[in-house]
């Protein structure tokens, strides 16, 4: 799978660990807030986004989003699909 918008993600020069924090407590919240920090700073987090909800990314930070809230933006969608 070709993804173009890689070369210019901003998350490229940092340890991908800080990305897939283990639990939501304790040192796990600074983590997750320190990366979507990078993520806040990026210009294609909405193409990273997009890419993990596509491709069911279940862990980590994505586009900016934790875990919780790509799967609460997900289920947003399925119930405006089934209303429209």
């Amino acid at each position: 799978m070709e993804l173009p918008w890689l070369t210019e993600a901003r998350c490229r020069t940092e340890d991908p660990e800080l990305f897939f924090p283990v639990g939501n407590t304790g040192p796990a919240v600074d983590q997750i807030e320190q990366a979507k920090s990078i993520c806040r700073e990026c210009k294609v987090s909405a193409n990273c986004l997009e890419y993990a909800i596509k491709e069911n990314q279940d862990s980590g930070i994505w586009g900016g989003l934790s875990e919780e809230e790509r799967k609460s933006l997900k289920r947003r969608y399925a119930r405006a699909r089934r209303s429209a």
